[in-house]
């Protein structure tokens, strides 16, 4: 990490040290480009097909720049490609890697209690604390697991999912909780794999976590579906269930509630729910459904 961000560092200060002044760091991974045509296309990967934007430019290299003090209502947390264009962490960050592999960006460190999240009505969707009547707003209590969001996925709220009581989506990216051992950073952007999934009813819109582990945690080989979580992580499931059941309590509103049986779902229901929403988001971009106030920049 301190090795690409020295090579960063030296790639801006080459060309004309734009970020000078500003605080920033690289995101990773900070190597490789990969680009598409300026048409947006779908990639098939292992029979699964997964969608692209039109203006996606698909670099591993990011840096992140953060404008404002942290606990601000000013703070904001961009995402920058290598000539210095911001960028999206949402939209032009690639979902799919390849090999069941997908990117992971980190709004909320592990051990943290402030509600960070994409600003998906603002250009750019930076990553910002959310606030309620004008004031930040804060987890009661600490959350245990890195958790964030699925690049270029949308969960739509026109649509009414037959398996989880008929719940619409809540108008935001898939959620993830990441359940590594190390702590990320906000705004860093992890290579993960999917191994479970909850359906959270949140006021009766569905609002998934996927469950998932960073493919440079020490364990990550031990687990590839929800079974080898409990062997090795034991507890960690119900754990999840339980903090995100019962989060707003505290605040005097009803615990979520929770579908397909109050459990968490296999690694394949994951991956499906990554595809649907996936083609989803594909759709937002294309204007065949409504965008309202959600920034497609």
């Amino acid at each position: 990490m301190a090795t690409a961000a020295t090579a960063s560092a030296t790639r801006f200060a080459a060309s004309g040290g734009f970020l000078h002044g500003l605080r920033w760091r690289c995101v990773p991974p900070c190597h490789g480009v990969f680009s598409l045509s300026s048409r947006s296309r779908a990639v098939s990967l292992k029979s699964r097909r997964y969608f692209v934007a039109p203006s996606a430019l698909y670099k591993n290299d990011f840096v992140v720049k953060e404008e404002g003090q942290p606990e601000t209502l000013d703070y904001r947390v961009f995402f920058l490609d290598s000539s210095g264009k911001k960028i999206s962490p949402w939209h032009d960050v690639p979902l799919h890697l390849g090999d069941g592999v997908f990117n992971f960006v980190v709004e909320i460190p592990k051990e943290s209690s402030a509600k960070m999240e994409v600003a998906t009505d603002e250009a750019y969707t930076p990553i910002k604390q959310d606030t309620k009547k004008g004031k930040l707003r804060y987890y009661p209590y600490n959350i245990n697991w890195n958790y964030g969001l699925l690049p270029q996925t949308w969960e739509d709220p026109s649509f009414a999912n037959a398996e989880i009581e008929g719940a619409f989506g809540d108008n935001d990216p898939v959620d993830v909780v990441e359940i590594g051992e190390r702590r990320a950073n906000i705004g860093d952007i992890l290579k993960v794999k999917p191994l479970a999934a909850l359906a959270m009813i949140d006021e009766g819109e569905l609002d998934w976590k996927i469950v998932a582990i960073s493919l440079d945690d020490p364990r990550a080989s031990l687990v590839n579906d929800a079974d080898d979580v409990e062997k090795h992580f034991p507890g960690t499931l119900t754990a999840i269930r339980d903090w995100f059941r019962d989060y707003k309590i505290p605040d005097g509103k009803p615990a979520n509630k929770f579908g397909l049986g109050n459990k968490a779902a296999n690694k394949d229901y994951a991956l499906k729910v990554i595809t649907e929403t996936n083609e989803s988001w594909a759709k937002l971009m294309k204007r065949s459904v409504p965008a309202g106030e959600l920034s497609l920049v």
